[in-house]
């Protein structure tokens, strides 16, 4: 039994006429015939008495027919379902991404999506990245937002990785108070622009008490890697605070933070501060779209993908010399 089938027959059983449903239906009359022939074969039934030219339904046909209705029905409702799921006015994608990357890039890409697709549904995952990667082995995501620095030797075989950005970390602190790397000048104080804030070192930054990330952030493996590389221990202000917590507790000057440089764009209460080299080369991050390289992306994956692509090429074409394209 299929749907030209059954389309054929509730079409016979509405006219009444085999040549007048077949004209509907623009077939050829014995085509029709052979289709209803082979679903009385099928069902082992007779669904239409043939009488000079007029068929009426039997018993059998009048069994089926509210059935058939209601199968070409529900496939006619299949079909728009697919349609709006292709054509993106349904369905739902889930992203996840590392707690700093939910305060700048994440925020930018979801204002759009939501403006041009507000049919899909966003579920979001906050996680470091090495918990996002084994959410999205596991099936749970459709696409990560990575530091692809952070890696699981298990799961590379099954995950395609698109690095979109190369960000470079800068240490933010309060506008309002007097810049805490000043020596003296007069480029500190409060209202101090990011461009009149000169580079910092690493021993510099470990003499001004900060504000640490979790053991588990990218930001503080990376940072606690850069200071043992050189011996240095530094000041510690408050441990253990999440992104959102930092960055207030840098507003109000209990300490400074180190962040990716896009959590601190447009954010006037907090200066930014960059790395002078060596360390500015080296504390430099990289982030990629991850996704399973087995499964063939949703549409509303795809089109989720496309938008970041979008939003990382208007990033990078900010002239601050902090976020680039890779």
């Amino acid at each position: 039994m299929n749907l030209e089938q059954l389309t054929g027959f509730t079409m016979i059983a509405e006219l009444g006429h085999f040549t007048r449903a077949a004209e509907r239906l623009h077939l050829a009359q014995p085509s029709l015939s052979r289709q209803i022939a082979s679903l009385e074969r099928e069902l082992g039934v007779e669904l239409f008495h043939r009488v000079r030219g007029n068929v009426a339904l039997t018993a059998a046909g009048e069994l089926l027919l509210p059935i058939a209705k209601r199968m070409l029905a529900d496939a006619d409702m299949a079909r728009g379902e697919m349609a709006e799921l292709a054509g993106l006015r349904r369905g739902r994608v889930r992203l996840g991404a590392t707690p700093t990357l939910c305060t700048s890039l994440v925020v930018d890409v979801l204002a759009e999506f939501r403006g041009r697709y507000p049919g899909i549904d966003i579920e979001i995952l906050e996680r470091g990245s090495r918990s996002l990667i084994s959410a999205l082995t596991e099936g749970a995501l459709d696409l990560a937002l990575i530091v692809t620095s952070v890696s699981s030797e298990g799961a590379r075989a099954v995950l395609e990785r698109e690095p979109i950005l190369s960000e470079r970390l800068v240490v933010v602190s309060a506008t309002e108070l007097p810049d805490p790397f000043d020596q003296g000048s007069a480029n500190g104080g409060a209202g101090t622009e990011t461009a009149a804030s000169p580079p910092i070192s690493l021993e510099q930054l470990a003499g001004v008490p900060q504000v640490s990330f979790p053991e588990n952030y990218d930001l503080r493996v990376a940072m606690d890697a850069a200071f043992g590389a050189v011996g240095i221990t530094p000041a510690v202000a408050v441990e253990g605070a999440e992104m959102d917590a930092a960055l207030r507790f840098a507003e109000r000057g209990i300490g400074v933070a180190v962040v990716p440089a896009m959590v601190a764009v447009n954010r006037p209460a907090l200066r930014a501060t960059p790395f002078a080299a060596p360390a500015a080369d080296e504390l430099t991050r990289t982030i990629s779209i991850a996704r399973r390289s087995d499964m063939a992306p949703t549409h509303a994956a795809a089109a989720l993908q496309g938008l970041i692509r979008e939003v990382a090429d208007r990033l990078a074409s900010l002239d601050h010399g902090l976020v680039s394209r890779v």
